[in-house]
C-alpha cells in the first residue's frame, strides 16, 4: 500500500456517514469534567490523601470549601491551600462546576 492508497482510503471515508458524525463529534470537556478548574479541584480532592479525607466528612462541595477556609485561612500567605489548589485554581473560582463536584463529594462521602 502506497501513501496515493492512503490518501484515496482517507477522501473516501468522508464519504461515510458514520465516519464523518465521528469526525466532526468534538468533546467539549477536560479530562470528562466541564472545565479545566473543575477538573482540577477534583483532580487534587481525589489525589490528596488529606483533601480527600477532609472531603468525606462533608455533605457537598460548599462545605469542603467553608472547611478548608475555617481549618487553614489564618495565614492565607504561608499557607495558600485555604484557598486554591497547588496548581492555583481558587476553591472558589467563579467556573468551577459545583453540581459536578457535589457529585464527586457524595459518591466519596
Amino acid at each position: 500500500m502506497n501513501y496515493s492508497t492512503i490518501e484515496g482510503m482517507i477522501r473516501q471515508s468522508t464519504n461515510n456517514p458514520i465516519m464523518d458524525t465521528q469526525l466532526k463529534m468534538t468533546d467539549t470537556t477536560y479530562n470528562g469534567w466541564t472545565n479545566h478548574a473543575t477538573w482540577n479541584v477534583a483532580l487534587w480532592i481525589g489525589g490528596d490523601e488529606g483533601l480527600y479525607t477532609l472531603a468525606k466528612d462533608c455533605n457537598d462541595y460548599p462545605m469542603f470549601r467553608d472547611t478548608m477556609e475555617e481549618l487553614y485561612g489564618d495565614a492565607p500567605h504561608s499557607n495558600p491551600i485555604a484557598y486554591r489548589t497547588p496548581d492555583g485554581v481558587a476553591w472558589n473560582d467563579s467556573g468551577l462546576n459545583e453540581g459536578e463536584l457535589n457529585e464527586m463529594i457524595q459518591e466519596i462521602a
